[in-house]
């Protein structure tokens, strides 16, 4: 096949801006928003830092799914030989899927809670919840959720695009923003009104290099792309979908930063989140926030459990069919969890975002590894990953490790606020 054009690379753009849509949810705008409002564009570098590393993981993703025509789930499970150690792989992908798409699908939720708050503040939480639970089982149970997926996904891009506008709207010290990009350092949490710099940080990277992300795209690519020499069009998309995403997060950090960061404002709901957009929506800012809110919320409701069926099901050689009683048992367990889990810990809605989010990014080095052990695989021949993948990819892993370690004690007592909340 001849090497696509400029307008070719362009129309098969697709994929990857999913993975994008689908990291831009509400834990993005919350840990954005609570990251700018709490220390200005300090954290600046661990947006570039995710962004950079979700391209690569990615588009590793992507080749692996293209290049075997299978998904990441199925490539883990026949790379394995040794039967005990394909059984203690699969145990860790499950949990890991499992423990994170529960953490990101309560935060999903809380979103939701969030953004309907916005419009209507003394409405309680059961009943925000009791609807989208029963919502997001709908759509599910019936398989016609595509039309609903894209409006709303066009919302969130939406509310992207508006948060990408106000930053150059809004009082930027850019000197700042270029300091806080590439000059990578952690503020002491007496100079941030106790808020952890550390688990926000987390949080940052795991709401952008999001683990079940990698098994969507695999998937994705697989179908969409079926030459092998469509890799450069895969890494293309992901490259240029991605890079996006992680600047619209960016903007969500700047916009914080230069209108919430000095008010002694401390971010706890959607109401606080508008302040962001006022310079450029006014009193409108709080329905944009809200309604965006809502749109990622419950749109990611959905993809975060069709992704954990997919995962669990591909790395148990279940099939993937979307009527098979299995495949709709783990979507309802991980649905009625993240349910459970926002009313059991939603009274701090922001905190309770800001620790789903660490427990991705803590999770994030397994499934970082699997997706290099897949890559590195010596059937993709020509496609596998070169040097320079290998060395970042390390390199990217071992940084996430560092991070988690010293997450760690931030990380549990963030919880514990949450257990006593």
């Amino acid at each position: 096949m001849a090497k696509s054009t400029l307008a070719e690379k362009f129309k098969n753009i697709g994929p990857g801006a999913l993975v994008a849509a689908g990291f831009i949810g509400p834990g993005t705008v919350t840990t954005c928003t609570v990251s700018g409002a709490s220390y200005g564009y300090t954290m600046l570098w661990a947006l570039l830092f995710a962004t950079v590393a979700t391209i690569l993981f990615q588009e590793m993703a992507a080749r692996i799914g293209i290049i075997t025509g299978k998904g990441l789930g199925e490539n883990i499970r026949d790379r394995v030989g040794n039967p005990a150690l394909k059984w203690a792989a699969i145990a860790i992908v499950i949990v890991a899927i499992f423990v994170g798409n529960i953490a990101y699908e309560t935060g999903n939720v809380t979103g939701g809670i969030l953004g309907i708050q916005a419009f209507a503040p003394g409405i309680q939480m059961l009943p925000i919840v009791v609807v989208i639970g029963i919502a997001g089982f709908a759509c599910l149970w019936i398989g016609s959720y595509k039309l609903v997926e894209k409006i709303l996904t066009a919302i969130v891009v939406f509310m992207g695009l508006v948060f990408l506008i106000t930053a150059f709207a809004s009082p930027v010290d850019w000197g700042a923003v270029v300091s806080g990009l590439f000059v990578p350092m952690l503020p002491s949490v007496e100079q941030t009104g106790g808020v952890s710099p550390i688990l926000v940080a987390t949080g940052l990277i795991g709401t952008t290099v999001v683990p079940y992300n990698l098994f969507l795209h695999a998937s994705g690519a697989a179908e969409r792309f079926k030459d092998p020499e469509q890799v450069a069009d895969a890494r293309f998309d992901a490259a240029l979908s991605i890079g996006l995403g992680g600047v619209i997060s960016m903007a969500i950090l700047i916009c914080a930063a230069a209108n919430i960061h000095g008010t002694g404002i401390a971010v706890t709901n959607g109401k606080d989140m508008a302040i962001a957009l006022q310079p450029l929506l006014g009193s409108w800012a709080t329905y944009m926030i809200g309604l965006g809110l809502l749109a990622a919320g419950f749109s990611s409701v959905i993809t975060a459990s069709l992704s954990a069926a997919y995962a669990v099901n591909g790395v148990l050689g279940w099939g993937k069919g979307l009527k098979d009683v299995r495949f709709k048992a783990i979507w309802l367990i991980v649905l009625l969890a993240g349910c459970f889990m926002a009313v059991a810990f939603g009274k701090s809605p922001t905190q309770l975002i800001l620790t789903a989010q660490a427990a991705n990014a803590i999770l994030l080095p397994i499934m970082a590894f699997f997706v290099m052990f897949c890559a590195n695989g010596a059937d993709l021949e020509k496609f596998k990953n070169h040097l320079f993948a290998n060395i970042a990819g390390v390199v990217i892993i071992l940084v996430t490790i560092f991070i988690a370690y010293r997450n760690m004690s931030a990380f549990i007592t963030s919880v514990q606020k949450l257990l006593g909340a």
